[in-house]
């Protein structure tokens, strides 16, 4: 791998940015191969391109196997902060693990202001999204990580170490099962 590329995850910072962002620097949307998103991040990042690429943890079953894996958050995107004006941009195009930039009218369409920089602030170290949604007692919750993903249950309890209490419909009663407050979110959620 080239010097400059970073593997485990593409949420730098501004201080890692490889140009000075100017005024005109804006986040725009790299369509990829199928699960192309990783090697695609690498390639744009060894030709000096402030890449983004956020991940989500996901719940993978194989095999009788349960594993909790990174997987892109926006399948098959990534984002890179360009200057159209300053710096070339048609070489995204011709780089490896690239469909291509999405455009409009063949200029490139960038992202609303405020989303990717949003994105940012909540990502760990890591390129992983945190997300912490506010949750009330008795909501209806989804479990998004462990051996019940995709059980929906009741909110029974909020712990001050970051725990909570869900109440799920098992073995013809209602059971609390203890998680991580980051393994739960409202049933009514996108996620």
């Amino acid at each position: 791998m080239a010097s400059g590329a970073r593997a485990e995850g593409f949420c730098a910072t501004e201080s890692e940015a490889r140009e000075t962002p100017s005024d005109e620097t804006r986040w725009y949307a790299v369509h990829c191969q199928p699960h192309r998103e990783h090697g695609a991040a690498v390639h744009l990042a060894n030709q000096s391109f402030d890449v983004f690429l956020p991940y989500r943890e996901k719940t993978r079953r194989h095999a009788r196997r349960i594993d909790t894996v990174r997987a892109p958050y926006f399948p098959g995107y990534l984002f890179v902060a360009l200057d159209l004006t300053r710096q070339r941009w048609r070489c995204i195009n011709s780089t490896y693990g690239v469909v291509k930039l999405v455009s409009n009218n063949d200029k490139p369409s960038p992202a609303p202001f405020g989303v990717i920089e949003g994105l940012r602030n909540v990502c760990s170290p890591d390129g992983v999204v945190v997300w912490r949604p506010q949750l009330q007692l008795g909501q209806k919750v989804r479990v998004l990580i462990g051996p019940f993903t995709d059980f929906v249950g009741e909110l029974d309890h909020l712990t001050d170490a970051g725990r909570v209490s869900v109440l799920l419909d098992l073995m013809g009663g209602k059971i609390p099962v203890f998680l991580p407050h980051s393994h739960v979110a409202p049933a009514d959620s996108c996620l």
